[in-house]
């Protein structure tokens, strides 16, 4: 099967003045289109992976250390996939119920956990990801660099945070903290990343 580009769960300039419409349609329609291209591509190219879902190419791909290649492409699709599903006009500040329980639980408070995301997506070197993701020993904050992602090791991703240059570039230029800071306080889709906790739990 052909992998396809979803859709946006938003307008061009719906996470305006926040992120621009430039960056958003730059980042979806030549970043991410782009990786959607090269892994149809690739799987044109082996018969086997055509009969694969996104999910499974990924770990497929990842298993077979001559297909790195692909894993690069496919991964970096899902993590794409999930990073606007983490963003939300309506979005950023605190989560309420529940969720906001586990979190306080997990951290010690909210404005820990806020402290620790901070902290890791601006420490990632380079090209990378920002995750909050639940799993086996619960609620966690990580990176990870390139087109790994947290899909490999068996976690749920609850929010993702890209933090690729291109994410950011053209709206903060080099401010990748300034941009975290807005990820959170103002875009960060908290309903989506309780449907996906309770789904976990």
């Amino acid at each position: 099967m052909h992998i396809t580009l979803p859709q946006l769960p938003f307008a061009m300039d719906a996470l305006e003045p926040h992120i621009s419409k430039q960056t958003v349609e730059t980042h979806y329609s030549k970043h991410h289109k782009g990786y959607v291209d090269k892994t149809n591509d690739k799987i044109d190219d082996f018969d086997k992976a055509a009969q694969l879902s996104l999910e499974d190419l990924i770990h497929f791909a990842n298993k077979n250390s001559d297909r790195k290649d692909l894993f690069n492409v496919a991964a970096q699709i899902w993590n794409h996939n999930i990073y606007w599903q983490s963003l939300s006009p309506d979005g950023g500040g605190k989560p309420s119920g529940p969720f906001s329980e586990a979190l306080n639980k997990s951290f010690g408070s909210f404005d820990a956990f806020s402290e620790k995301f901070k902290k890791v997506a601006t420490s990632e070197f380079g090209s990378g990801w920002a995750w909050l993701t639940a799993g086996k020993e619960g609620l966690r904050v990580r990176s990870t660099h390139d087109a790994e992602c947290p899909l490999v090791d068996g976690e749920t991703v609850l929010v993702c945070c890209d933090v690729w240059e291109h994410a950011y570039y053209l709206d903060y230029k080099n401010e990748r903290q300034r941009y975290v800071d807005i990820f959170l306080n103002h875009l960060v889709n908290w309903s989506f990343a309780e449907e996906q906790w309770l789904t976990e739990k």
